[in-house]
């Protein structure tokens, strides 16, 4: 097994900022009607800086470690630096080589934090 895989099932395992935000400034959920995947993410947002991120869902281990892996990247960074990310930018943070099939499961977190960004907050 590899250090990208042991890393993803890691972040599906114990999960990082998974639960509900109590006080968020904008929240949203999103899911993959192909799988049944689900995330609802919450963010608070102060200025123009995430302080922080939480997230909820069900689904399969590439879903949930990226919207773990990607809620921890977020924090502390500004909203101009997150509108630039990409799908580019989520592959390379998980590493492994996502097949067309897990790809939407792969992006689903970076689509429920482009709504939030694209919100008005």
């Amino acid at each position: 097994m590899s250090f990208y895989q042991e890393l993803i099932l890691d972040h599906y395992k114990y999960p990082r900022n998974k639960g509900k935000l109590v006080k968020s400034t904008g929240s949203v959920l999103v899911h993959n009607p192909l799988c049944g995947d689900k995330i609802e993410m919450g963010i608070k947002i102060v200025g123009d800086k995430v302080i922080d991120v939480k997230f909820e869902g069900d689904g399969c281990a590439i879903s949930q470690a990226s919207a773990s892996i990607l809620t921890e990247y977020i924090k502390g960074k500004n909203k101009k630096e997150l509108i630039k990310l990409d799908k580019n930018f989520i592959i390379k943070l998980l590493g492994v080589e996502v097949g067309p099939n897990r790809l939407k499961c792969a992006l689903l977190s970076l689509e429920a934090l482009r709504k939030i960004l694209n919100s008005k907050l």
